[in-house]
Order: structure tokens, then sequence, then C-alpha cells
């Protein structure tokens, strides 16, 4: 793995983020979240997030760090959720429930992950992973372990 590749990706995502175009944005969320475990993307994600001007950008984000389904994923977004305005916070509830209707087993494993997270000592992370939880737990999967 090239670490300093990887770093010059984030920066240039974290760039195309900033753009006037919302597109430009949903699509640097999308491509940024594949790199989420990364210190430097933290932020610019959160950003996106939480984007100011289009709630297609939250929803597009949101979506790819929930469809990781790792703990990196679900902080950030549980973050997010914690300072989320009430549109924002539909937005994202939407992706949680896009991200996983389909397989109970992918979202037990999510609610373990928020679970852990309730205890993080930031704050923000562990009342966003409360939040995170309680959507998750309402989600009626399609398909369920044998």
């Amino acid at each position: 793995m090239n670490s300093t590749l990887r770093r010059a990706a984030v920066v240039a995502l974290g760039e195309l983020g900033r753009s006037n175009d919302s597109g430009d944005r949903a699509d640097a969320g999308r491509a940024l979240a594949g790199f989420a475990e990364m210190e430097e993307a933290v932020y610019p994600l959160l950003e996106l997030v939480l984007d100011r001007e289009d709630t297609l950008v939250t929803r597009a984000t949101a979506e790819a760090l929930l469809r990781r389904q790792d703990r990196a994923g679900l902080l950030i977004v549980a973050s997010a959720l914690a300072v989320a305005d009430a549109n924002h916070g539909d937005w994202i509830h939407t992706a949680i429930r896009d991200s996983f209707a389909i397989y109970a087993g992918d979202r037990d494993a999510a609610m373990r992950l928020c679970e852990e997270l309730t205890q993080h000592p930031d704050e923000r992370v562990s009342l966003g992973a409360r939040e995170l939880n309680e959507s998750l737990t309402g989600i009626r999967c399609v398909l369920h372990p044998e």
C-alpha cells in the first residue's frame, strides 16, 4: 500500500469536495468514503455528509460510508448524525435504510459496531451511535440468516 499516493488521493478528493458543483461533491463523497480509515479523510467526509447546499451530497456520502460496513464508516456517519439538522438527519436515515434493508446479518453486525461506538470517548460519536443504532433497530430486513 502506497501511503503517499493514498494521501494525494485524499487531498485531491477533498478539493473536489469543495467544488461549487453538487455532482462533483457527491462524487468526491462516494470516492472519499473508500479512504474513511485515514485520519486525513475524516473532516472532508463529515463536511460532505453535512453538505450545506445539496442533500444529494449528504445521501451519497452517507450511503458510501455505510456500505463500507466497518467501524470507520459508521463512526463518521454517527458523528454527523449527532449534529445534523432535521433535513440532513432525514437523508442520513434514508441512507441507513437503503444500506441495511436487505441482509439482516449486515444490519446486525452494524448494530454491534454501533453498540461499541456508544462507549466512544467523543460524546458526539457516542450520541450519534445511539441514534444510528436506533435507526438500525427499526429496519425490517428482507433476508434473514437461516
